[in-house]
């Protein structure tokens, strides 16, 4: 269901969800151009993207779409790997930041729940299990290798020139393959998988 029609038939649930989930992206945006940053591409933070305001990274058809059919994106946080000594090292790790980021994200609401001891019923549950539910399935959807997804760079990092030539000559049309899949539905068994595998190792770091 897109944002819009959440809002005219559950107003609350629509609070409930879109806050999380716009800053649930512009932390795993920011988590990219930070670790450029500390590595030494500073292209990020010259054009104002290490910054926790939503406006500075949201894309206006992203979030018409995310409005209108419930997927939608944020802009890229520009990277210049020339500026990072080991382009290939900072390859993967600028990939890999944004799902560390959501994985982190959500480790810490389910911890916070924990700690608090809140009950299983009740705004603040509903709050804190719909934050790591959002941060979960963004880390799983961006491990996919499929550009533009971070997934196709981290394996670009691993892979040899072939398959990095092979990722990079589909990244023009891979938006368009990915909508696809998304819409037919053939991504969900890729998806559920890598959730499972986030849960589990969250579940094996909480306390």
């Amino acid at each position: 269901m897109g944002l819009f029609k959440l809002l005219l038939s559950d107003p609350i649930s629509f609070l409930i969800l879109i806050i999380p989930l716009l800053y649930s992206v512009v932390i795993h945006e920011v988590a990219h151009g930070w670790v450029a940053y500390r590595m030494g591409d500073p292209t990020a933070r010259w054009m104002g993207r290490l910054s926790f305001n939503p406006l500075k990274h949201l894309d206006p058809i992203g979030t018409l779409m995310l409005f209108l059919v419930g997927f939608g994106w944020a802009k890229p946080v520009p990277i210049n790997l020339n500026n990072i000594p080991n382009r290939q090292k900072g390859l993967i790790l600028v990939s890999s930041a944004g799902i560390i980021a959501n994985i982190l994200m959500a480790f810490g609401a389910l911890l916070f729940h924990r700690f608090l001891g809140l009950p299983p019923f009740g705004m603040a549950t509903v709050i804190v299990y719909t934050l790591a539910h959002i941060n979960i399935t963004l880390a799983a959807l961006n491990l996919i290798p499929l550009p533009p997804l971070d997934g196709s760079k981290i394996l670009m990092g691993f892979s040899p020139p072939e398959v990095r030539y092979l990722l990079a000559r589909l990244e023009p049309y891979g938006f368009f393959i990915l909508i696809g899949l998304l819409f037919v539905g053939l991504l969900n068994p890729l998806i559920g998988l890598f959730r499972t595998l986030i849960i589990a190792l969250i579940k094996t770091l909480l306390p």
